[in-house]
C-alpha cells in the first residue's frame, strides 16, 4: 500500500521542485553565460533610456529596422519604434494574417529611483546638495550612506543634448545621501520605519570646498556650478530642462559561494524586459507576429505619452497594419481582441527570513523557475487583471510542451498589500494577458536577487511564446 500510494503522490500531486536539481553541467554552463550577458548589459542600462539605447543597438546589430523606413512590410520583416528615447517596440511580421491576432511580451525598463526636482541645487553651512524627489515605490531609508551615482540627459534651450553619466566608472566620484548618527538617533529611531527618513531629507551630497574668492555668496554652490560649467557647458538654469536620475553605483554580481543568484540594481523589471529582447532577437521566422514592448513609467501608474496608457503602442501596430496594407475601420481593435500576451514583470520571491506575509502554498521560489500570476490587485483583486482557466491552460501547454518549469503564484496573502503590471491596460483592450515573470527578493531596494536558473527559465519561456 505505501508503494502504491507513492505512485498515487508521483502521479496526482502538483510537485514543486528546485529546477537546479534537473540541471547538468552543460546546462549549468549555458544559464551562467546567460546571466553574465545579462549582468554585462545592467552595468550598462541603469536607466530606462540607457536600457533603449542598449535595446536598439542590439536591434540594428540583428536586422531590425526602424518601422519609418518601410513602406511596406512582408512576413519575416523586423521593425522597431522608439518612443522619445523611452521605451521602445519591437516587431518580426508573421505569416498567419495578423487579423488572427499577435504574441505580445511586455515588460517595463524604468525602475525605482530618485529623481532630481527641477531646481535642485542649493547650499547650506558649507555644503553643496542636489534635492530630489523619489520615484515609484521605494522604502527612503534603504537609500541613505549607500553609492549613488548621476544618470541623465541636460537638454539646453538651443536643444543640445549633454548626456550624464557620473559614478559608474571607479575613477569617478561617487555621491551619497547622509544619515543620522545612533548616537544622536533616539528620536528618529522611535518613529516608524517609513517616517525614519522624510521625502524632503533625501537630499544629495555633492561637494563642500568654496569657490576662491572671498566677495562672493554661496561659494560652495558657485564652484559646483563653475565644475559643471567647465565639463558640460551649462548654466544652472539648464538643470530645468533636464531628466537627472540618481541610481545606485553598485555593479551587477554573482551572489553566493555558489554563483546562483544575481544581485543587482534594477532588476524589476530589467530582468525581464532583457531576457524578452534577447529571445526576440534569436527569433526566425515566426507565425504569428511577435511583439516586444519595453515600456516606461509602469512604477507610477503607466502614465505620461512614454507609459502604456498612452496610444503610443496602438500608433505603432497601426503602422503596422498600415505598411501591411490591411487597414480599415476597427481592425486595430479586431487585432488586439485575438491577440495573446504575457505581461513580463517580476513576482515576489518567497524569503524565509519575512514569510509571514505570504502563502506559502501560493508563494514564487527563487529557482523553481518563472512564476505566472494569474491575477494582481490589492484586496478582493481590485484594479487587477484576471487570466481566465482557458488562457492560462493555453500557457500551459506551452510551457509543459518545451519542459520549461513554472510554477502559479500571487503576490503575498490576501489582504497584506499587492500591487500591478501593465497587464490590465492590454487586457482592456480585450487581449488575452497573463503576468509572467522572476521572482524576485528586495523588490524595489537600491539591490535586487533573482535566481540564475528563473533568469534562464524566463528567456525560455518568452522565446517558446513566440514561436507557438
Amino acid at each position: 500500500m505505501l508503494k502504491m500510494g507513492e505512485e498515487k503522490k508521483e502521479k496526482l500531486f502538483n510537485k514543486k521542485e528546485n529546477g537546479w536539481n534537473s540541471v547538468d553541467e552543460n546546462k549549468k554552463q549555458e544559464i551562467f553565460s546567460l546571466s553574465k550577458n545579462y549582468m554585462e548589459f545592467l552595468n550598462k542600462a541603469k536607466t530606462e533610456r540607457e536600457f533603449i539605447k542598449e535595446a536598439r543597438k542590439l536591434a540594428d546589430n540583428n536586422g531590425f529596422r526602424d518601422i519609418i523606413e518601410f513602406e511596406t512590410l512582408k512576413p519575416g520583416d523586423k521593425v522597431y519604434f522608439i518612443n522619445r528615447d523611452k521605451s521602445m517596440y519591437l516587431a518580426i511580421i508573421g505569416e498567419e494574417s495578423i487579423e488572427k491576432g499577435m504574441h505580445i511580451i511586455g515588460s517595463h525598463v524604468d525602475s525605482p529611483r530618485l529623481d532630481l526636482k527641477p531646481n535642485p541645487l542649493y547650499e547650506d553651512t558649507g555644503f553643496a546638495y542636489f534635492k530630489t524627489h523619489y520615484y515609484g515605490g521605494i522604502k527612503k531609508y534603504q537609500w541613505t550612506t549607500i553609492p549613488l551615482a548621476i544618470h541623465g540627459v541636460i537638454v539646453k534651450a538651443n536643444g543640445e543634448k549633454i548626456e550624464v553619466n557620473i559614478g559608474e566608472d571607479e575613477n569617478d566620484p561617487i555621491f551619497t545621501i547622509t544619515d543620522l548618527l545612533p548616537h544622536l538617533a533616539q528620536e528618529q529611531m522611535e518613529k516608524k520605519l517609513k517616517d525614519g527618513i522624510g521625502g524632503e531629507d533625501l537630499n544629495l551630497l555633492i561637494g563642500s570646498i568654496p569657490y576662491n574668492d572671498e566677495k562672493a555668496t554661496e561659494k560652495v554652490k558657485l564652484n559646483i556650478l563653475d565644475i559643471l560649467n567647465k565639463k558640460y557647458d551649462i548654466t544652472e538654469i539648464d538643470l530645468i530642462s533636464s531628466e537627472i536620475e540618481l541610481v545606485p553605483a553598485f555593479r551587477a554580481r554573482s551572489l553566493g559561494f555558489d554563483e546562483s543568484m544575481v544581485a543587482a540594481y534594477g532588476q524589476d523589471d530589467k530582468v525581464c524586459a532583457y531576457t524578452s529582447l534577447i529571445a526576440m532577437m534569436e527569433l526566425k521566422n515566426v507565425k504569428n507576429t511577435a511583439v516586444c514592448i519595453l515600456s516606461d513609467k509602469e512604477e507610477i501608474g503607466s502614465m505620461g505619452n512614454t507609459g502604456m496608457e498612452s496610444h503610443m503602442f496602438d500608433f505603432f501596430i497601426s503602422e503596422i497594419l498600415n505598411k501591411l496594407n490591411v487597414n480599415c475601420p476597427n481592425l486595430l481593435d479586431k487585432v488586439f481582441c485575438f491577440s495573446k500576451m504575457l505581461s513580463s514583470d517580476v513576482d515576489a520571491g518567497f524569503d524565509p527570513i519575512y514569510s509571514s506575509v505570504s502563502d506559502k502554498t501560493n508563494a514564487g521560489f527563487l529557482g523553481n523557475g518563472i512564476a505566472l500570476v494569474k491575477y494582481t490587485g490589492v484586496r478582493g483583486k481590485s484594479g487587477g487583471s484576471d487570466a481566465n482557466a482557458e488562457y492560462v491552460a493555453w500557457v500551459r501547454n506551452v510551457l509543459e510542451k518545451n519542459n520549461i518549469r513554472y510554477q502559479l503564484t500571487e503576490l503575498g496573502k490576501v489582504d497584506i498589500g499587492g500591487g500591478g503590471t501593465i497587464a490590465y491596460i492590454l487586457a482592456n483592450k480585450g487581449t488575452d494577458v497573463i503576468d509572467c515573470g522572476v521572482p524576485v527578493l528586495s523588490m524595489h531596494a537600491p539591490y535586487e536577487v533573482t535566481s540564475k536558473y528563473d533568469i534562464y527559465s524566463a528567456y525560455q519561456t518568452y522565446k517558446a511564446f513566440w514561436k507557438e
